[in-house]
């Protein structure tokens, strides 16, 4: 009996799915590759300083975690609201009263499976094919790739030192166009650490909203501010969409918890978005987030703040000295912006070729300016002080002793 010739089955045959054409605007995550050959090099025996990952070495205080095991423990596991539980979302309107002296419905905050399903969520609701929006250069690059995601195109606005590297009024008024919807803007910011003055965003928003757009502003890094009072955009204008999250100054990077507040006439748009993409965020993870506003998890948060704040006040005095550029010091998150184009080593004058010599040559990783936007991201880099502080000051010495200073 003749066999059938697999060969003749077109189903046998491989094939190229064709991908969506909006993905070709969305790049790889460099960063990813960094840690990888970081990870690499410590399989391998050797010991690597990582100041690579914006994520904080602290974990969930003990309240927060006591909560999620009650909630495991006690069946609260099953679907919430879309929006997010109504305690949550009161709790989150009763901080922002207390930290930052402003009133917020709870009806207008939108919990979320993190930070990024929230800038999701806004994308999807405001921008339509062709749109828009500017954002500053360097900016958070997943926020450039949300936007293209939703068919819209990020505007990448050279942003330098002298206006703390962040998209200021005078930027949009001169690059708005009639594609312009709005603009997406991080205070504070990665990779600068830097955050827009309160004068700053006051006139940056006034520009906005007097040519009509939206304003999303991203406050992630909110409660990590160092040598001023924390202070949101909402403040200034009730209008804005800010992003929040409970990954950074609340320590709870894997528990994917963030959230929106959005204008009252975006609530309905936004809830229909998250009943069909999200259903709702992490049932457990909100169970803990209640957690986070007890006065004991804050007296926690408020001693790593001050742990973050001691780490920024060595490394960048220690970046100076090895001839880093770091022209304006960072007031939040933990992140250095730093010009490498004057280090003493061969490779400085390419960020991609520097960091990874100084991987394999010291066992000390940080990432090249490449995620962060097109202005001269070949002489920067950016440092994460998200590190235990004598792991930072090894790293520090190793890179001394690589530059012929130690």
């Amino acid at each position: 009996m003749t066999q059938p010739d697999p060969a003749a089955n077109p189903a046998n045959h491989a094939h190229a799915l064709r991908t969506a054409a909006r993905v070709r605007a969305i790049e790889p995550f460099r960063v990813m590759e960094i840690m990888k050959a970081a990870g690499e090099a410590a399989r391998s025996g050797v010991d690597v300083i990582s100041m690579s990952v914006g994520e904080p070495d602290f974990t969930a205080p003990e309240l927060v975690a006591e909560a999620a095991i009650r909630a495991i423990r006690g069946g609260a596991t099953q679907y919430t609201d879309a929006l997010g539980m109504p305690a949550l979302r009161e709790a989150i309107a009763a901080h922002y009263l207390g930290a930052f002296g402003v009133a917020v419905d709870p009806r207008r905050i939108v919990v979320t499976a993190g930070a990024s399903a929230g800038l999701l969520l806004a994308c999807a609701a405001l921008l339509s094919e062709g749109d828009e929006v500017l954002m500053p250069d360097p900016s958070y690059p997943c926020n450039r790739h949300f936007v293209s995601a939703f068919g819209g195109k990020a505007v990448l606005v050279p942003s330098g030192p002298e206006q703390r590297y962040q998209l200021v009024a005078g930027d949009v008024a001169r690059d708005w166009t009639p594609r312009t919807r709005g603009v997406i803007v991080a205070s504070p910011s990665n990779p600068t650490g830097t955050s827009l003055t309160i004068g700053q965003m006051t006139d940056m928003l006034a520009a906005v909203r007097a040519r009509g757009g939206f304003a999303i502003v991203d406050e992630i890094y909110q409660g990590l501010s160092y040598d001023h009072a924390p202070h949101s955009a909402l403040a200034i204008d009730d209008g804005v969409i800010t992003v929040n999250s409970f990954s950074k100054y609340f320590s709870m990077t894997g528990w994917r918890l963030g959230w929106l507040v959005v204008p009252d006439e975006l609530v309905g748009t936004v809830e229909k978005l998250a009943q069909n993409l999200f259903i709702c965020p992490s049932t457990i993870a909100q169970h803990a987030a209640l957690a986070c506003f007890h006065p004991d998890s804050i007296a926690v948060y408020e001693e790593r703040r001050l742990e973050l704040k001691r780490r920024r006040d060595f490394l960048v005095p220690a970046l100076r000295g090895m001839g880093f550029g770091v022209p304006v010091m960072p007031d939040g998150a933990f992140y250095v912006y730093a010009d490498c184009g004057r280090v003493a080593h061969p490779d400085a004058g390419d960020s991609a070729r520097f960091v990874l010599s100084v991987l394999r040559e010291a066992g000390v990783a940080f990432v090249p300016g490449d995620d962060f936007g097109v202005a001269a991201p070949h002489r920067h880099v950016r440092f994460s002080y998200a590190t235990a502080q004598p792991r930072i000051a090894e790293a520090m010495a190793r890179m001394d002793r690589l530059f012929g200073r130690g």
